[in-house]
């Protein structure tokens, strides 16, 4: 009777190993949303070589975060990379905003706190570009 409990034991801790092993190595949820709409906005400043002025716009564009719409936002300079004909490095700072789907970014273009950031900071870019994404 001892070997057959002793099996029995070896058996299940056996089943219980595979199943641990098997859980783990399963991906887990990042517990991110999927955000299918993406607005990626590019700024020249018109005064390139102002460190004032880059981070006065950064600022400026930090407080887009607070649009309800807007689910995620990542505020970016340009990074000293390597310099290659397919990277484009003549811009200053760029704003990339996630939205659930085209009526959030809608309302995003139309609310008060976007035209008060246009209002209080385009006097620092020469140029906007605009690249709006949906997921494919």
């Amino acid at each position: 009777m001892e070997k057959s409990n002793r099996r029995k034991f070896i058996g299940t801790a056996a089943a219980v190993i595979a199943v641990g092993t098997a859980a783990s190595a399963m991906p887990l949820s990042s517990g991110k949303e999927n955000y299918p709409v993406v607005h990626h906005v590019f700024f020249w400043l018109k005064n390139p070589d102002s460190k004032a002025d880059r981070d006065q716009l950064v600022q400026g564009v930090k407080t887009l975060k607070k649009i309800p719409s807007v689910q995620q936002l990542h505020v970016g300079i340009r990074a000293d990379t390597e310099k290659r004909d397919v990277v484009d490095s003549s811009w200053g700072v760029s704003e990339l905003l996630f939205f659930k789907d085209l009526a959030g970014q809608a309302a995003y273009q139309t609310h008060p706190i976007h035209l008060e950031f246009i209002k209080n900071y385009s006097h620092l870019w020469s140029k906007v570009v605009v690249y709006d994404i949906a997921e494919a």
